[in-house]
């Protein structure tokens, strides 16, 4: 048994809905509905009467959502004492990001910091959206970092956690470039002839982002899916071999445009691209009580006030 199930459970008992507690789970309707079923199994006992709508839990299911809740209370009172013991003495500040911005954004912006702000000891622990997201929901960091556009928001309370932006990011569509410096796929493609397309696997955030950039545009694309990966560094360099068409950040491919390897498979004006916030997102600290780090207070404060100066 896992206690993500139990996480599962206690969400989809207060919001009585299969759909709503998914998203805020950030997983799929059908993958939140195999792991209440895994539950249930591990239970051996029905704890959901899917007969009823909205969704009400069983008697069983009644009894073990009282328990889940102590239960779960219990340990992430544990996991703070324990984060407290390893973090004496030091004061390292723990950062969950996604692949592609552990791999682009991230390490100028901590070279940034360091001339604006002050040198900081950092912990980068990269994972895909949905785990950094449950790492600081479940307290296992000090700040996260994401990706924000408002057609894929991350369901995070704002009574519970606190956001800055950071900057700010584009996603566009590039191609290797040929022998005189164009584009050797340029989009739209013909029904005839689609474009190879290298394109994030399903559930990945950018990928999201990516479908709305094709929906909303104003002409007929044409692109074969011929490769697929969670990673936009995995696709970058698919793209510099010449296998297809990839929407990356500007942030991963700005070395490559810089030396003419990778080009816009886009015409200029084309629509084809979305500007999408980044954003650091943190827990509300405890009223009346201090930040358990000095350096991650400190280095909030600092967002916070730049990112003020930064509002229109």
């Amino acid at each position: 048994m896992e206690t993500k199930w139990l996480e599962d459970f206690v969400s989809l008992a207060e919001t009585r809905s299969f759909s709503r507690s998914a998203q805020l789970r950030h997983v799929t309707q059908p993958a939140f509905s195999r792991r209440i079923q895994a539950l249930e199994a591990w239970a051996g006992a029905d704890l959901v009467d899917r007969s009823s709508y909205p969704t009400r839990l069983t008697p069983a299911g009644e009894t073990l959502h009282g328990q889940a809740l102590e239960m779960l209370q219990a340990l992430q009172t544990t996991r703070a004492m324990l984060r407290g013991h390893s973090a004496a003495g030091q004061d390292v500040i723990e950062f969950a990001v996604p692949h592609t911005l552990a791999f682009t954004f991230f390490p100028a912006w901590v070279s940034s910091l360091r001339e604006r702000f002050r040198p900081i000891k950092s912990r980068l622990i990269a994972l895909n959206v949905h785990d950094a997201v449950l790492r600081l929901v479940e307290g296992g960091c000090d700040l996260l970092i994401a990706y924000h556009h408002p057609s894929q928001p991350l369901q995070l309370d704002p009574d519970r956690y606190q956001m800055v932006t950071l900057g700010h990011e584009v996603l566009s569509p590039f191609s290797r470039a040929d022998a005189q410096g164009q584009a050797l796929f340029r989009m739209p493609g013909t029904a005839a002839h689609p474009l190879p397309y290298l394109g994030y696997a399903p559930g990945a955030y950018l990928g999201r982002v990516t479908d709305l950039i094709l929906k909303q545009a104003g002409i007929a694309i044409h692109l074969d899916r011929v490769y697929e990966t969670d990673m936009a560094e995995g696709l970058k360099v698919m793209a510099l071999e010449g296998h297809g068409i990839a929407f990356l950040p500007y942030s991963a491919v700005r070395r490559e445009l810089r030396n003419k390897k990778l080009v816009s498979a886009a015409a200029p004006g084309s629509g084809m691209e979305i500007t999408m916030e980044v954003r650091a997102y943190r827990e509300r600290p405890p009223v009346g009580k201090e930040a358990p780090k000095g350096t991650a207070q400190a280095l909030w404060t600092y967002l916070a006030a730049q990112a003020e100066q930064n509002e229109p």
